[in-house]
């Protein structure tokens, strides 16, 4: 008994699957969008300009430069037009007496540098005033 109750139950399980999927009508495909239905295509474009010089022979490709190329015009910038509160930030700040090469001379192996911890850094970072509210902080040993 217990055999054909399962074997009634995998039949019509089986037959009520068969009919959801039928002929695109069932209950499952209803209401489905056709992506093909909604999609637009835009039209063909003709560019504007037919006047391109063919490449030369062996030449690098304009769009192509190296690496290292693209990382310096990246760091140190180019020709690039600056802003006017941008020059003028510049010029206040010094940069007509700059010396063009110094960050290569900061990260060369051959310069020194000292580490002055933070009390240097601390004054530096000080409130501008003549000190009357001024207050020592003093390392307390643990």
């Amino acid at each position: 008994m217990r055999k054909l109750v399962a074997a009634a139950s995998l039949i019509v399980a089986a037959a009520t699957l068969s009919a959801c999927a039928g002929s695109g009508k069932g209950i499952l495909n209803r209401g489905q969008p056709d992506e093909f239905a909604v999609a637009r295509r835009a039209p063909l474009v003709i560019p504007p300009d037919f006047a391109l010089a063919p490449p030369t022979p062996g030449a690098p490709r304009p769009q192509e430069a190296d690496s290292s190329t693209q990382a310096l015009e990246a760091m140190f910038g180019g020709p690039a037009q600056r802003s006017q509160t941008e020059s003028v930030a510049i010029n206040q700040a010094g940069g007509e007496r700059a010396d063009p090469g110094i960050r290569s001379a900061v990260g060369d192996p051959a310069t020194n540098v000292v580490d002055k911890g933070s009390v240097t850094r601390d004054i530096i970072a000080a409130p501008e005033g003549d000190g009357q509210d001024a207050r020592a902080a003093t390392a307390q040993p643990k």
